[in-house]
């Protein structure tokens, strides 16, 4: 049996929660068209070099020495120690170099940089990415996303009801433009690793939705007399200490990877952790939302009944 009165009323709530979503939308959305997205330099294109030193270098000096040979869109990070540094240089070709000189962009500047500090420094690696490989990659994972949520929208018709199918995907456009709209309006950095990132709370956003779903239907099948906002904060009560235990050690992980995974995984720690806290709050309250707004009822789970003509040419 159910116990109704230690159910919360999650759809209580539902009109301010919509609200809350419209307005971070909005914001998202509104972020795209003023600040853009600061794409990395995986998507723009440049050089990424990997310098080892022999004594630790002020990073500040370093950004001082780019500055001063011409080189305006660059980062330095240290890459694993303070002796290892990593140079993102984007936008070669806007800086006036000629594409047969960005190949050699690694050597000039371990050049420079010798000479300014004094030390003798070994360039571990230089790698370049043309411009016109970065606008692949951004186009390719555009479509690999839109391809992701048709499949899943295919899937979940299949597997539940296309209402539930509506429920998930709407949630999960509402989880991505989110954490999207938070990098562009926070300006980090948009790179590869972010993508995967991007990819990652689709996958965990749609887990729990399931999980959610699946309880929804059963229910739907299984209480009697009761209406649809009752079943629906039944089944979310019934499930909410495994979403929020989930949530709360997916967060611990993700806490650690902040705080010592170092500049290399920062922007796919901060990525996650953003998807998890909306895909944890969208399972709840955007999914469940859309099913009560597309008025769900129990005859839409009742199986289809075969005519009498069918029953009767049965052997």
């Amino acid at each position: 049996m159910v116990d109704f009165n230690n159910t919360i009323d999650f759809m209580g709530k539902r009109k301010f929660a919509t609200m809350i979503s419209a307005i971070l939308i909005v914001i998202s959305i509104g972020s795209f068209f003023v600040n853009g997205m600061r794409f990395g330099l995986d998507f723009t294109g440049g050089t990424q070099a990997e310098l080892l030193f022999e004594e630790s270098p002020d990073l500040e000096d370093v950004r001082n020495v780019l500055g001063q040979n011409g080189f305006q869109n660059y980062e330095v990070v240290f890459f694993g120690s303070d002796l290892d540094v990593v140079i993102r240089i984007q936008d070669l070709q806007e800086e006036g170099l000629p594409l047969e000189e960005s190949n050699q962009t690694g050597d000039r500047v371990l050049t420079m940089l010798e000479e300014a500090s004094g030390q003798n420094i070994e360039l571990l690696r230089s790698e370049f990415i043309g411009a016109q490989v970065g606008d692949e990659l951004r186009e390719q994972g555009g479509l690999g996303m839109l391809v992701a949520l048709i499949m899943i929208m295919i899937y979940i018709s299949l597997r539940f009801q296309f209402k539930f199918a509506v429920g998930a995907v709407v949630a999960l456009a509402h989880d991505v433009i989110i954490v999207l709209g938070f990098f562009s309006l926070m300006q980090f950095d948009f790179d590869l690793t972010v993508l995967a990132a991007v990819l990652a709370v689709v996958g965990y956003s749609l887990n729990d939705t399931i999980v959610v779903s699946d309880r929804i239907r059963e229910n739907f099948r299984l209480l009697r007399g009761v209406d649809p906002t009752e079943t629906i904060n039944t089944s979310i009560t019934q499930t909410f200490s495994r979403t929020i235990i989930t949530s709360l050690t997916t967060l611990l992980v993700l806490l650690a990877l902040l705080l010592v995974g170092g500049e290399m995984i920062n922007g796919f720690a901060v990525a996650l952790t953003a998807g998890v806290i909306i895909g944890t709050y969208s399972s709840i309250y955007v999914a469940a939302n859309v099913l009560l707004y597309m008025h769900i009822s129990k005859e839409d789970l009742i199986p289809a009944q075969k005519d009498d003509e069918e029953l009767d040419a049965l052997p």
